[in-house]
């Protein structure tokens, strides 16, 4: 890798105190990225400890090789996060890992590299894939899509109160010329809508609506932190930093049922409080200060939660 794109890890500090790393532990960064919160761990861990990477981007693998690759207490894998559960297994480790990091969304370098079309600040081809190699580019998707489920998808993802608007532009743009760069695609969104939020790009909603779909990245949580979960010994730590607001609802209400145990029905003869809970919520959620808001604008948004295994 050149190295023009940097990546500045999100609440770092906190991830870490989070995990609560111990130095002979097992833990796994499920989304690699740059690697920023994997050297960090790496630091912190002994001669004896051992850090399991998770990527889906073929560059993270890359930087990762590079970086890591003569680390014997480090191992990447090529895969969805969603995979988490095979990756564990096959090394022996279900129930032995003391913690799991989830850094969800997409990485700065990831942003910053026009060629992969994430961007709607700079023009590049309509991509969007976290995986280029696997399912189909927004560019094909926006090719097919009925206006009815591309309005779905922008209210859903987006929270986009101007999807019919733009949706139509779409439609109408696409039967002229295809849609196949990113700043195009931007542009047509920004004269559809109709009234601009302050501070914020008219394409910010549709783009990342757009992206969540295709990567299914919702979908995709809630099977990780299902599985992370389940991997956790005795003691161990799910931390998971999300960007937005869909992500860190679906965060938060699985680790508040998790904390909550069986709820069983009223007529049992069994006190709620006599059912051992498996799982506790860690501290409240966590954004980030002033100073890292200044150095790094793009983690204003950040949420971090910790739940850790009690049983």
């Amino acid at each position: 890798m050149d190295g023009v794109h940097e990546h500045r890890p999100v609440l770092l500090r906190e991830a870490l105190d989070g995990l609560a790393i111990k130095q002979d532990g097992v833990y796994v960064d499920a989304t690699f990225g740059r690697g920023g919160h994997s050297k960090a761990m790496l630091d912190r861990l002994g001669e004896t400890g051992r850090l399991l990477a998770i990527d889906q981007d073929p560059q993270a693998i890359e930087v990762a090789a590079q970086r890591f690759g003569d680390d014997p207490r480090f191992e990447i894998v090529y895969a969805n996060f969603e995979s988490i559960a095979d990756v564990i297994s096959e090394r022996g480790l279900m129930h032995k890992v003391d913690g799991v990091l989830l850094d969800i969304g997409v990485s700065s370098p990831q942003l910053d590299d026009a060629s992969r079309g994430f961007s709607f600040l700079r023009p590049g081809p309509l991509d969007m894939r976290m995986n280029p190699e696997e399912g189909q580019s927004a560019a094909d998707w926006l090719a097919k899509v009925e206006e009815n489920d591309l309005v779905m998808v922008l209210k859903r993802y987006g929270e986009e109160r101007f999807a019919r608007r733009i949706a139509r532009a779409i439609l109408l743009a696409r039967s002229e010329a295809p849609i196949t760069d990113t700043v195009q695609l931007a542009n047509l969104i920004s004269s559809a809508v109709p009234k601009k939020e302050k501070h914020k790009h008219p394409a910010t909603r549709s783009f990342q609506a757009i992206r969540i779909y295709i990567n299914r990245e919702l979908d995709v949580l809630e099977r990780a932190l299902e599985a992370a979960t389940a991997s956790l010994a005795k003691g161990g730590r799910l931390v998971v930093i999300s960007f937005h607001s869909l992500e860190d609802r679906i965060v938060k209400r699985f680790m508040r049922d998790m904390a909550r145990g069986p709820q069983l029905p009223k007529d049992l003869p069994i006190m709620q409080s006599d059912i051992a809970v498996p799982y506790r919520l860690v501290g409240k959620a966590i954004k980030p200060g002033e100073e890292e808001i200044k150095l790094n604008p793009r983690s204003r948004s950040s949420v971090l939660r910790v739940m850790e295994c009690l049983q």
